[in-house]
Parts: C-alpha cells; sequence; structure tokens
C-alpha cells in the first residue's frame, strides 16, 4: 500500500492508499522541528491499531507546502518504510501551470487540480478550506489557470480575537435554527460576521469568477471545513473532502513506475 503524506500549513494527514482507495488516514498538527523518530513512534501506534503492520506500506509519496518539515518526512520514509519517497512536484507537474510564476504554485493546489480533473470534466473551480482558503481555475484540459488566496476562516477569527481585547474565543459552527444576520448579543454578531461573511465572500468570488470564465463551470469544495458550509450555500457542485491525497494517489500512479503500490 501506499503511504500518502500531505504536509499543509496547519496539519499533516497521513494516508494508507490501495490503489485510489483511502483504508486509513491521519493527522498531526504541522510542526517543522518534530522528527522522523516522533513520527515514527506516533505513526507506528495508529498502524496498529487499525489491523497494520509498517511492512504493509510499499511506497511513500510526500506533498507539501512547508520545506522545513520535508526532511523528516524524508528520513520517516527511508529509515522506517525502506522507502525512497517520491516528492510531488519534484520532477514537474503533469498539468500546465498556466500562469505567471508557475514555481510558486503550492504543491496541494495542484494536486488537487490532478484529482479534480480526474474525477470531473470540463471547466472546474476547486474550492479548498484550509489555513487560507484557496480558489483555483482549471480549463478543460486540466491546466491551472490561476485563482484566489483568502485568509482561512480560522484564521480570520483568530485575527479578529487577537485583535480586538473584549471578543471572546468562539468555535465556529453552522447555524442551527435561527439564520438572522442581525444578532442581539457579542457572540452571536461574531458567529454572523464570520460564518455568514464567508458565506458571502465564497458566492460573490464564485460568481465573478464564472462571469469572467464565461462558459459552463463546475465548482468543487474540499478541505476538512467544507462541510461547514454546503447546508447554507448553493455554490458547490460537489464536495471532495480528499481531494489533495486523491491528487497523491494519482501522481503516484503515473510517476512511480514499477513502484506503483499492491
Amino acid at each position: 500500500m501506499l503511504l500518502a503524506i500531505d504536509a499543509g500549513n496547519t496539519n499533516v494527514v497521513f494516508a494508507l492508499v490501495e490503489g485510489r482507495e483511502i483504508r486509513a488516514r491521519w493527522r498531526i498538527a504541522t510542526d517543522p522541528r518534530r522528527t522522523a523518530d516522533e513520527y515514527a513512534v506516533w505513526l507506528s501506534q495508529l498502524l496498529s491499531l487499525e489491523g497494520y503492520d509498517r511492512s504493509a506500506v510499499t511506497g511513500v509519496i510526500i506533498g507539501t507546502v512547508v520545506p522545513r518539515a520535508l526532511h523528516n518526512l524524508e528520513v520517516l520514509a527511508q529509515k522506517y518504510f525502506g522507502a525512497d519517497p517520491l516528492i510531488a512536484g519534484a520532477d514537474g507537474w503533469p498539468i500546465a501551470l498556466d500562469v505567471e510564476e508557475p514555481d510558486s504554485v503550492g504543491a496541494d493546489r495542484a494536486l488537487n487540480i490532478i484529482a479534480a480533473h480526474d474525477k470531473h470534466p470540463g471547466d472546474l473551480i476547486i474550492i479548498d478550506f484550509g489555513t487560507a482558503a484557496t480558489f483555483d481555475v482549471a480549463d478543460y484540459t486540466g491546466a491551472y489557470k490561476g485563482g484566489i488566496i483568502a485568509p482561512g476562516i480560522n484564521l480570520s477569527l483568530d485575527a479578529l480575537v487577537t485583535a480586538a481585547a473584549k471578543l471572546p474565543r468562539i468555535a465556529i459552527e453552522a447555524p442551527k435554527g435561527n439564520l438572522s444576520v442581525i444578532g442581539r448579543n457579542t457572540v452571536d454578531q461574531m458567529h454572523i460576521g464570520i460564518y455568514w461573511g464567508y458565506i458571502a465572500m465564497i458566492e460573490g468570488l464564485v460568481a465573478r469568477m464564472k462571469a469572467e470564465i464565461g462558459r459552463p463551470v463546475k465548482v468543487i469544495a474540499t478541505g476538512g471545513l467544507s462541510v461547514l458550509f454546503e447546508k447554507h450555500t448553493d455554490a458547490f457542485d460537489v464536495i471532495e473532502p480528499d481531494l489533495t491525497i486523491q491528487g497523491l494517489a494519482m501522481l503516484w500512479e503515473q510517476q512511480s513506475g514499477k513502484r506503483r503500490p499492491n
């Protein structure tokens, strides 16, 4: 099986993938100082709980937007899984990056496009709700045409609470029952500002992007927070929560050759 590692700014996700089916997944907070040995102790225990041994892993692929975390993840693959990992993007991408600065495109965004284009034909807008919220456009050929980077919802909330001394820290959740956008107390007003403000941003940006593209477009949402918004907006056509991991599995198939996992 393939061990796919998606190292983001907030979390590192480890997934066991067989073919294109995710058998198990785990996440841990991103910390560039975490050593390969620390990863191995944590991961070995989780593998055991799911009924797997380290010998089940026959290949490793890593996608990261945190360069400082890469070395320890490479050591993890080599020392504990006996595998030279494939680094997503190290040998280029199988899609065209039709933007002014292709080298600056994050691995997660390229991987999302690879998976989304494979699963859905036509022009696409892929929205990834992570530390940042990214809106990416892929045309019908699978080429990346550009996009938008906005603060993630938790990042926005953290900035609000940090900068305003009297505002309490709240948890973001979808409204239940009362859908009023006129809050009667501080906490309600914060929920409205963050949640409905984010919905308005999503709908407004998607509408503008669709108008600029000028052709039918499918909107795909991904990332752990995507399900937070689906009940209160029609902006998404489909939610694909594991798009980045699926992109890693597809890239492995394309680039690993004889190292393809069993």
